[in-house]
């Protein structure tokens, strides 16, 4: 069984950076997309950047300039590194993998436990 395994986030300062990191755990066929969504509380879930084919990559505009995704195609692994985090960056950040497992080779899409950042002024 597939499962998005995240590690990163936590506790920074305005101003400062830090890094998620996301990769399927078991067996994959393919990824046809791959990236990060976040959700602070009592606001819905958005599009925080994304890497779809493993060349198209879109940023959501209030990360433009400051997040960078990235993916490493032979671990299968999405990094986003956020630098010049602000206080109202601060959510739950969720990795979302759109891909074919290798026992069902059916496209799923799929989303990891979620992991906390919070940023402090």
């Amino acid at each position: 069984q597939v499962q998005l395994v995240e590690s990163g986030g936590g506790l920074v300062q305005t101003g400062g950076s830090l890094r998620l990191s996301c990769a399927p755990s078991g067996s994959i066929s393919s990824i046809n997309a791959i990236g990060w969504y976040r959700q602070a509380p009592g606001k819905q879930r958005e599009l925080v950047a994304t890497i779809t084919g493993g060349v198209s990559i879109r940023y959501a505009d209030p990360v433009k300039g400051r997040f960078t995704i990235s993916r490493d195609n032979a671990k299968n692994t999405v990094h986003l590194q956020m630098n010049s985090l602000k206080p109202e960056d601060t959510a739950v950040y969720y990795c979302n993998a759109v891909l074919r497992a290798t026992a069902s080779m059916r496209l799923t899409n799929y989303w990891g436990q979620g992991t906390q950042v919070t940023v402090s002024s």
